[in-house]
C-alpha cells in the first residue's frame, strides 16, 4: 500500500512539473508575441554587440513598422525562410509599404537575399534583451538530454522531500521526562530549606540582656 501511494506521489509531483513547465512557456509566448521569445546566436555576424552562445530574447509586440535605424531584430532570412537571422536594421528602402535592409555590425556589407529585402511577413520581432553565453546550456538541453535532465531535479526534490528524518514521540517524551526532573528537584529544594530549622530560629537579643545587667 504505501509503495502505490509512493508511485502515485512521484507521478503525480512530474505531472505538476510538466503541467507548470508547459503553463510558463505559454504564458511566455503570449508575453513576448512570438512563438519563440527564445534564440542562441549561432554565428560572430554581430560581434561585438552579440556574441557566439549568447541568447537573445525577442519581442514580437513591437510592429514591424514602428522599427528604426538602429534596432537589432530578428527574421526569417528572405530569400527561402530557411533560416532566422539576427541583424542590425542599416536602411529604410521603402516605407509604404515598408522594406528595410539590415547588416550584422561584423559584416563588411548587407548580403543580398539575407539582409534585404525584408519585409513584415519575414519579420519576427525585436531583441529586448541579451543573456550572455547561457547559450552553452541550451545547447546541452536538447532532447532527450533535457527530459533526463529534468527527471533528475525532479527526483532530487523528491528524495529531499521524502527523506526529512520525522519528530518521534520520543523526543517528546525525553523532553517532557526533563521538564518533569527539573520540577522535581526545584521541589526537593524548597523542602531542604523548610526541614533546615536554623534559617528560621530566631536567637535571643544578648545585648538587650547586658543591658538590662549593667542598669
Amino acid at each position: 500500500m504505501n509503495k502505490l501511494s509512493l508511485k502515485s506521489g512521484i507521478v503525480k509531483d512530474i505531472i505538476i512539473v510538466v503541467i507548470g513547465i508547459a503553463i510558463i512557456w505559454i504564458g511566455l509566448r503570449v508575453a513576448f508575441g512570438t512563438e519563440n521569445p527564445f534564440y542562441v546566436v549561432s554565428s560572430g555576424s554581430m560581434i561585438p554587440n552579440l556574441e557566439i552562445f549568447d541568447v537573445i530574447v525577442v519581442q514580437g509586440h513591437v510592429n514591424f513598422d514602428q522599427l528604426k535605424v538602429g534596432d537589432i531584430i530578428v527574421f526569417n532570412r528572405p530569400d527561402g525562410h530557411d533560416k532566422v537571422i539576427v541583424h542590425r536594421v542599416a536602411e529604410i528602402l521603402n516605407k509604404d509599404p515598408l522594406v528595410i535592409r539590415t547588416k550584422g555590425d561584423a559584416n563588411p556589407g548587407s548580403i543580398p537575399g539575407t539582409d534585404f529585402p525584408i519585409t513584415k511577413n519575414d519579420y519576427i520581432g525585436k531583441v529586448v534583451y541579451v543573456i550572455p553565453q547561457i547559450g552553452y546550456v541550451t545547447r546541452i538541453l536538447t532532447p532527450p538530454i533535457n527530459y533526463i535532465i529534468i527527471a533528475v531535479i525532479v527526483g532530487v526534490m523528491l528524495v529531499k522531500q521524502f527523506g526529512k528524518p520525522k519528530p518521534t514521540d520520543n523526543a517528546t517524551l525525553e523532553s517532557d521526562k526533563d521538564k518533569t526532573d527539573s520540577d522535581e528537584s526545584a521541589t526537593s529544594a524548597d523542602k531542604s530549606l523548610s526541614s533546615d530549622k536554623s534559617y528560621f530560629t530566631n536567637e535571643p537579643d544578648k545585648s538587650h540582656d547586658k543591658d538590662s545587667e549593667l542598669r
